[in-house]
C-alpha cells in the first residue's frame, strides 16, 4: 500500500510500541534505579552527597525529560494510545511519589509535606476514576503548574546543596512550600469540577429518563 492509499484510507491507529510509550516505560524502569542511587548514597538512611547522590539527580532529571519528549512526540507525530493516557500519569506518580517518600526517609523533607501530596495526587486520580462515566476532568493549567512547581522543588532537594551553602537548603523548602499550596489549592479546584461533572451528569440522566 502506498502513503498516497494509506491517507486516503485514514490515520492508522496508533501501536503500542511507539516512541512515546517507550519512553513512558524507561521513566518506570528509572524508579527503582533512583531510589537504589539515594540509598546507596546513604548507608543507615543518613544524607549523603556522595557519588550515588549525583547518580540519583542525573536519573531523576532523565526520567523528567522522558515525561517532557514523550507528550511531544506524541502529540506532534500522533501517537497518542489508550495505554501512554494510563501509564503515563502512573509513571509520572511513580517518580514523584518515590522522590518524596525518600527525602523523607533520609529526614530532609517533613513527612506531613509528602503525606499531603500524596494524598491529594492518588485522592484526585481516584476521583477521576469516580466520576469518569459523568465525562473526563481536564488537566487544568493549574495542575500543570502544581507539576512544574514540584519537580522543581524536587530536584532542589536532591541536589546536594547543603555542601555548597547551607543557606540554599531553605531555597528549596520555599519552592517546596510553594508546590504544597499549589498542590493543595488545584486539588480542591478538582474537586470542584469533580462535582460538577457529577451533578450535570446526573441532571443529564434524570431529564433522559423523564422523556416519554
Amino acid at each position: 500500500m502506498t502513503s498516497t492509499d494509506a491517507t486516503a484510507a485514514g490515520p492508522r491507529r496508533a501501536g503500542v510500541w511507539n516512541l512515546p510509550n517507550v519512553l513512558t516505560m524507561i521513566r518506570i524502569a528509572l524508579v527503582p534505579f533512583f531510589v537504589w542511587f539515594l540509598v546507596a548514597d546513604a548507608p543507615g538512611l543518613r544524607s549523603g552527597a556522595g557519588p550515588w547522590r549525583w547518580a540519583a539527580v542525573a536519573a531523576f532529571a532523565v526520567a523528567i525529560y522522558t515525561d517532557k519528549l514523550d507528550g511531544d512526540i506524541a502529540r506532534s507525530r500522533n501517537l497518542v494510545t489508550d495505554f501512554g493516557k494510563i501509564a503515563d500519569p502512573i509513571a509520572d506518580k511513580l517518580l514523584i511519589g518515590s522522590a518524596l517518600v525518600m527525602l523523607s526517609l533520609l529526614g530532609e523533607l517533613p513527612w506531613w509535606a509528602t503525606l499531603v501530596i500524596l494524598v491529594r495526587e492518588w485522592g484526585i486520580t481516584a476521583l477521576r476514576f469516580f466520576v469518569i462515566r459523568y465525562g473526563v476532568i481536564p488537566a487544568s493549567r493549574g495542575g500543570k503548574l502544581k507539576t512544574v512547581v514540584q519537580t522543581a522543588a524536587i530536584f532542589l532537594y536532591l541536589l546536594p546543596l547543603g555542601a555548597f551553602a547551607p543557606w540554599l537548603v531553605w531555597v528549596a523548602f520555599a519552592v517546596m512550600m510553594a508546590a504544597l499550596a499549589i498542590t493543595v489549592w488545584t486539588g480542591v479546584e478538582y474537586v470542584i469540577e469533580a462535582l460538577r461533572l457529577r451533578a450535570k451528569g446526573r441532571q443529564a440522566g434524570t431529564a433522559k429518563g423523564q422523556e416519554p
